[in-house]
């Protein structure tokens, strides 16, 4: 056995042992961590910049730029959302525990269930460091042990986070074993993860394409996908110019670099006269850069001719596809073949239209008449979470404490038999 695979291995059962006693804990301990996590952090704010001004070095040397680049860089306001999403994670309250059901059968046992950790979980990501503070506080406030594993362009700031994580423990009941961050940088390191099954109990990627597929082909560990955001907007044809408009916007540009970002925009035709120029002016006059169909390529010149790969393309940038469509149901159709389970909304006054679109489109979050941004734990009045999940078992979409458990049954009897 490799040493690799050791160390790996050997981190996998020191977290499948601390995971039994966090499972165990109350509240207010897991809480006490996340608080003196938050401590920590202000502590060593400096620290923890120096490390991400190196990462965010090693970026520029490599020429990463823009939304990439972004999302390594801690500063500003995603520091402070850091901080607050690990405040609302302690006010959050706990789900190990709860009973969600109880009914009674004829001879009067009763059955339930009752919320439980999952146990050990993995949580491979890129770029974004920020996610190493809120899985961990996500996975212990579950009652569960995580294994963090960033990418290696994150690796230093990763590993100076991961240290306050573990840190916080002291005088506390969170096991220092219940958070690991991988430290080596070799893929191969991720392939020994997904093949530690008699430990780890679930693996969430979080990342681009290769990512998914590599951890999808190769993990022996049961997998929820975070997949790319292919997020679209239909256009209805009794849209109305102002609320499409502002929709759109919202959903593009209020942050470009956000898997909830609006990637696709279809259209209904009977708006080329009106509303579709007006609101492809706009877009231009933005900044946005159209890629469209022949018909959107003839009413603005502007536009580039969208490929076949641009429709499943997550730009994260200020990139729009857009498409004229008949109606629902071609606009339907187009997300079934393109999407990626997502979030897709649709713009119309048609109650028959809207309701007909949240029945028959399964993406993990549907809306009518508002922005694709709203596909957030936080906006959802979920907390901080986890990630999006666009796998359909167990949990699906916004994914934050209660998608971070599992259910048992228990049973209350009074010396009943099975006759």
């Amino acid at each position: 056995m490799d040493k690799l695979k050791t160390e790996i291995l050997d981190l996998a059962k020191s977290a499948q042992r601390a995971s039994l006693r966090v499972a165990e804990l109350g509240s207010g301990e897991k809480n006490a961590w996340i608080k003196n996590t938050c401590t920590l952090l202000q502590e060593r704010r400096e620290i923890i910049f120096e490390a991400n001004r190196t990462d965010l070095e090693m970026a520029d040397k490599k020429s990463v730029t823009g939304p990439i680049r972004a999302r390594l860089d801690l500063s500003g306001s995603r520091w402070d959302d850091m901080i607050s999403g690990l405040e609302q994670i302690a006010e959050l309250e706990d789900p190990v525990g709860q009973v969600t059901r109880m009914w009674v059968r004829p001879n009067g046992l009763k059955v339930g269930r009752m919320r439980i950790p999952l146990g050990v979980i993995g949580i491979i990501y890129e770029s974004r460091p920020n996610v190493t503070i809120d899985a961990a506080a996500l996975c212990v406030k579950a009652g569960n042990a995580c294994i963090l594993r960033g990418g290696s362009d994150a690796i230093n700031t990763n590993l100076a986070l991961g240290e306050v994580l573990r840190d916080a423990t002291t005088k506390t009941e969170v096991p220092r074993e219940a958070i690991s961050v991988i430290s080596m940088t070799d893929r191969s390191a991720i392939d020994h993860l997904l093949r530690a099954s008699s430990f780890v109990d679930l693996v969430i990627p979080r990342g681009g394409p290769e990512l998914i597929r590599h951890v999808t082909e190769k993990s022996s560990v049961p997998i929820l996908r975070h997949d790319a955001g292919i997020c679209h907007m239909f256009i209805d044809k009794s849209a109305q110019f102002e609320m499409a408009s502002s929709l759109i916007l919202d959903s593009k540009l209020r942050q470009v670099s956000v898997c909830n970002g609006l990637e696709t925009l279809l259209v209904h035709r009977d708006t080329e006269d009106d509303l579709l120029p007006r609101i492809l002016k706009i877009l231009l006059k933005s900044g946005v850069e159209i890629r469209g169909c022949p018909e959107i390529c003839r009413i603005l010149p502007e536009a580039i001719p969208a490929k076949e790969s641009d429709w499943t393309t997550e730009y994260l940038d200020t990139i729009l596809s857009v498409k004229v469509v008949n109606g629902l149901e071609e606009a339907i159709e187009h997300i079934r073949s393109y999407g990626s389970n997502h979030t897709e909304v649709i713009v119309t006054e048609s109650i028959k239209t809207a309701e007909d679109f949240l029945d028959r489109v399964n993406s993990s979050t549907v809306g009518v008449n508002c922005s694709t941004a709203f596909s957030d734990g936080f906006r959802l009045g979920l907390g901080a979470e986890i990630g999006i999940s666009t796998s359909k078992l167990h949990a699906y979409g916004p994914m934050g404490l209660e998608g971070l458990t599992t259910e048992k049954f228990i049973l209350r009897g009074e010396g009943q038999i099975r006759e």
